[in-house]
């Protein structure tokens, strides 16, 4: 019982830090994007796209494995820390030289100075990210929940701070390299004053040996999400230039900040889904299908209601016309990114965790090749095509991916979402009618009330389904 209230209070933690660091993270963004403009903005987030692609190469699956290897045996815990952190010592030297030097070479000396302040920032989070996966280990997330709030607080209220200063953009990736000090510290005191473990590294061979062994699948995953996820603002700044990473950065970060929905949901689904697996397969796959039911509401009244806005909401980023097409055609990637939220976690569940891998390798290159072709010609809407196709081929290689594991019935989400969609549609229709006589506040409100109605009179919204969903967070 101890253990299913630990595991429950850590999910609330972790659910309730997720969701205090979207906003605030993208509230900070709202800030840059009105103080900097579309070059400068590009500029930021080529520097930090750059070194969190590097960031991997420090890291190399180590605090998945280390999180495991101290979950099994927390007496081992220190052994196992001082041998990781005396490796990742090695790689954080062997990687920042590495990344300096193709900065170097790729670009001016003045984006080059970005990124070598980014760079401290990345090595420090690197460090705090194994320290974090150790108490991850002794099951507990709640200095980790508090810590990445505060990361976020530190960040913007010294980023503004420095906005408001009129200092260079170096000093704004500074606030960066603040947080990221507090972090370290931080960690690195909850790990030996509240864990009591070493944090001394050694160099013990065998040790590392094994952990490589352990580590390389985790490794391979992270390294070809990490370069789906920022990839694409590199190849659109090395062929469009900087204005227009600025421009799909808008579009990019309203995703990135409404993956807080699916990513609170499934984290408390997960645990259900495995236990499913062992002992309910028929409970497992009604789960699924609720789960994808769900995420369907959630999903489209976004889709459309920023697909009608986007005139009223790129103001807020003092963005212009240019950007409403990469908003609107990257927005509807929203629906596919959702729905790859619990087909990711019942692959997992279902130890297809392999089979994982292999579909997230197709797709970025997948979003590699896209990106070469469409860039050239369209730029920032380029872009928001590729992500639109891959989170789409994301979604088609994941749906394949199941089969077999449970008897899934489509219908059954065709069926919501044909409903869904008339009410979203019907929503859209009327927040384009009336915005040119409301500010975007009062539109969104009422818009959302006429989707909730339309969802109650077309039968898609029940109360029984409501405490379905409900239900499927509890681990059985």
């Amino acid at each position: 019982m101890n253990k299913v209230a630990n595991i429950a209070k850590n999910t609330s933690y972790l659910t309730l830090a997720l969701i205090v660091q979207k906003i605030i993270s993208f509230s900070y963004f709202v800030l840059l994007a009105r103080f900097l403009g579309l070059e400068s903005l590009g500029q930021y987030y080529t520097a930090i796209s750059f070194t969190t692609i590097f960031a991997i190469f420090i890291d190399l699956g180590f605090s998945n494995a280390l999180t495991r290897e101290v979950a099994k045996d927390q007496n081992r815990a220190s052994e196992w820390l001082q041998s990781v952190l005396a490796m990742k010592l090695v790689l954080a030297v062997v990687t920042v030289c590495l990344a300096l030097g193709i900065a170097f070479f790729a670009y001016d000396r003045a984006l080059l100075l970005l990124i070598a302040v980014s760079a401290i920032s990345m090595i420090l989070d690197s460090f705090t990210n194994t320290f974090f996966s150790v108490a991850r280990g002794f099951h507990n997330l709640k200095y980790e929940s508090i810590a990445s709030i505060v990361f976020q607080i530190i960040v913007l209220v010294s980023g503004f701070l420095v906005m408001r200063s009129g200092w260079p953009l170096a000093a704004l990736l500074g606030s960066l390299v603040l947080a990221s000090t507090f972090n370290l510290l931080y960690s690195g005191f909850i790990v030996k004053k509240r864990l009591s473990l070493k944090i001394r590294p050694i160099w013990q061979e065998s040790r590392i040996r094994q952990i490589f062994n352990i580590s390389w699948p985790f490794a391979l995953y992270n390294i070809f999400q990490r370069l789906f996820t920022y990839l694409d603002s590199l190849l659109l700044g090395f062929i469009a230039g900087f204005g227009q990473v600025g421009l799909y950065q808008i579009a990019f970060k309203l995703i990135f900040a409404l993956q807080f929905l699916p990513m609170a949901f499934t984290a408390s689904l997960y645990p259900a889904m495995s236990a499913y697996w062992l002992n309910n397969r028929e409970q497992l796959q009604i789960s699924f299908e609720r789960a994808l039911n769900y995420l369907l509401i959630v999903s489209l009244p976004i889709i459309f209601g920023i697909f009608a806005l986007a005139d009223k909401v790129l103001p807020l980023f003092k963005a212009g016309p240019e950007a409403i097409w990469p908003l609107r055609i990257a927005i509807i990637a929203i629906f596919f990114i959702f729905l790859n939220f619990p087909v990711g976690s019942l692959l997992n569940a279902c130890d297809r965790q392999r089979r994982n891998t292999v579909n997230m390798v197709i797709v970025t290159l997948f979003s590699v090749l896209l990106n070469l072709l469409l860039i050239p010609r369209w730029q920032a809407v380029g872009a928001s095509i590729t992500v639109l196709a891959s989170n789409a081929l994301m979604l088609i290689l994941g749906l394949f991916s199941i089969r077999g594991l449970i008897a899934y019935r489509p219908a059954k989400n065709l069926k919501m979402f044909y409903k869904t969609f008339i009410a979203a549609a019907l929503m859209a229709l009327i927040i384009v009618l009336g915005k040119p006589y409301f500010n975007i506040f009062i539109a969104v409100g009422g818009g959302a009330l006429i989707y909730f109605f339309c969802l109650l009179s077309f039968g898609a919204l029940k109360k029984a389904d409501l405490n379905s969903i409900l239900s499927s967070f509890k681990r059985p």
